[in-house]
């Protein structure tokens, strides 16, 4: 059975690699700092039968977004400065990709940021994504374009209705 968990000492962060050295580096040396210092959290998918393996991880944290960022039809409806959550990291290690496992983290960060915004407010859930590739595979998720191309913004009703 796979679980997701924040990560701890307990997950082997050494032995991660999603092919990208930024992110991997991001995991090993810095993600257990940010959790700390409470900067973002980083969440693990682990297998219960190896739970040391990091499968994949993301990572959120709290952003605001400068109105004139978002598409026109929700400009109209906020104020100057807009709280989201962020998905700020988002990777499956190698021997895991192509298996579907980046649907699971992204709909599990979904459903967070429809957490903190039931507790906190903030509109969905934003990300800035690498490259096309990664804008591609947002999109089919309902994420929309902001004024930069590879930014972009998941409505929370977006996320509302994926739960129902």
């Amino acid at each position: 059975m796979k679980v997701i968990q924040l990560l701890d000492k307990s997950h082997e962060r050494e032995q991660f690699d999603c092919g990208n050295e930024a992110l991997n580096q991001f995991l090993k040396q810095t993600a257990r700092q940010h959790i700390q210092k409470g900067i973002s959290r980083t969440f693990v998918l682990i297998d219960c039968a190896c739970p040391r393996e990091i499968i994949g991880f993301f990572t959120l944290t709290l952003c605001e977004i400068r109105l004139q960022a978002l598409p026109q039809k929700w400009a109209k409806k906020y104020p100057s400065l807009i709280p989201g959550v962020k998905l700020a990291r988002l990777a499956v290690g190698t021997n895991w990709q192509r298996q579907r496992i980046g649907g699971i983290l992204v709909v599990e960060a979904m459903q967070r940021a429809l957490v903190v915004a039931e507790n906190a407010g903030g509109i969905g859930l934003f990300v800035d994504a690498k490259d096309e590739t990664a804008k591609a595979y947002y999109l089919r998720f309902g994420f929309e374009s902001l004024d930069s191309p590879l930014q972009m913004f998941l409505p929370l009703q977006t996320i509302e209705s994926f739960f129902k």
